[in-house]
């Protein structure tokens, strides 16, 4: 799909349907966009490269915007490679133009592309420069660890639009594009931009200050129309507030009874109005259940023991939650062990290097099968983590 912004400023990235992990690591089951734009004015302006796996798609979309002309500059945004790895095709193909970032940008090129000397074609911007191309003209607005430490935003202010790197990006190929962005835009953020909460929130206040009509990132949909609902969401996510009153149930267990309680709990806790989210951490996608965790206000962990320590699902779990900085939130804990129960002693240990979360004192262990006579310990965890 492609999502022209406008007569002057051109859509030309590409879709990439048939990659399966995205980082190495997220799934992505409708695979993901690389988005690039081209301003055409008195100066062309050419916003980020794309992903070697699409260098060939996008040189040949730039060439038909370009409809003869040739690319002034090239606005170097962010350095990972699924947005600069066709910069050496393109400043092979274009030599005349000018390649424009920041004082990090650059010494992260010369790392990616060993002896490609930009040193007499390039242009280096601070905070607030501004960029005339004619009629349209991009301001900078540096904002490191959003999330990379060289990432800067551009900001277009002819037709009111923020280029807005990887922020309010999102899984999913264009083609596949539905109404629901905030799904897999949350996914995106949580598990790609989400430790660095406090620096989304220092670059929201720089944009809360222009006046955006259009907000063009790097991957997903051009967003456009009424903005408020894509920045306050990003403002609640940044801020490490939950989005939904609710509890998610993390499990991992090695027969099935660990299973089955973590099941029990949830229909307990349904049956008394509470929304619930539960996932099966050795079989279900880390990354949404990593989303599920941020997005419920309450959270219960629970986990067989193995090797006198927490069954490993779970372990690289709260790993996950510890890199990406998991706070403000309750969490209850339900273990299980044959003849030594000790994951919710370790689980209770790993979560104490986490701020502002509060562990509740209650927790529920199950001793190899799941029994009705459990059923007490579950309600009394409901009690304690509702409370």
């Amino acid at each position: 799909m492609k999502q022209d912004i406008s007569a002057a400023i051109r859509y030309i990235g590409a879709d990439d349907k048939d990659l399966d992990l995205f980082e190495g690591k997220y799934k992505v089951p409708e695979g993901v966009s690389y988005n690039s734009y081209v301003i055409i004015d008195e100066k062309v302006a050419v916003m980020d490269t794309i992903d070697a796996r699409k260098t060939s798609e996008w040189l040949s979309a730039l060439e038909s915007e370009l409809a003869g002309r040739t690319p002034d500059y090239l606005v170097v945004q962010h350095c990972e490679p699924d947005h600069l790895a066709s910069l050496k095709a393109f400043v092979e193909k274009y030599p005349a133009a000018v390649v424009v970032g920041n004082a990090k940008t650059f010494p992260v090129i010369d790392q990616f592309f060993e002896g490609l000397d930009l040193s007499s074609r390039k242009l280096v911007v601070k905070e607030g420069d501004c960029l005339s191309l004619g009629r349209h003209s991009l301001t900078f607005i540096m904002a490191p660890f959003v999330h990379w430490p060289e990432v800067m935003v551009s900001y277009e202010s002819c037709e009111k639009v923020l280029f807005s790197a990887d922020g309010f990006g999102k899984f999913g190929a264009l083609e596949y594009e539905t109404d629901d962005w905030d799904c897999e835009a949350r996914r995106y953020y949580f598990n790609i931009v989400g430790k660095y909460g406090v620096q989304v929130q220092a670059l929201l206040k720089k944009a809360s200050a222009l006046d955006i009509k259009t907000i063009a990132p790097l991957h997903g949909p051009v967003l456009t129309g009424d903005l408020s609902h894509y920045i306050q969401q990003y403002d609640t996510w940044s801020s490490y507030r939950p989005e939904t009153e609710g509890v998610f149930i993390a499990y991992a267990s090695i027969y099935g009874n660990t299973a089955r309680a973590a099941q029990a709990l949830a229909e307990i806790l349904r049956s008394r109005g509470v929304k619930v989210a539960i996932a099966d951490l050795a079989r279900d996608d880390r990354a949404e259940a990593l989303e599920d965790a941020f997005r419920y206000s309450k959270m219960v962990l629970a986990a067989s023991t193995y090797d006198a320590d927490i069954f490993t699902p779970m372990s690289d779990f709260i790993h996950d939650l510890q890199h990406k900085g998991y706070k403000n939130r309750r969490v209850a804990l339900m273990e299980n062990g044959s003849w030594a129960p000790v994951a919710a002693k370790k689980m209770r240990e790993a979560l104490s290097t986490l701020k502002d979360v509060t562990v509740c004192d209650s927790v529920a262990t199950i001793r190899s099968a799941f029994k009705t006579s459990d059923l007490a310990a579950l309600e009394q965890l409901a009690d304690d983590l509702l409370a």
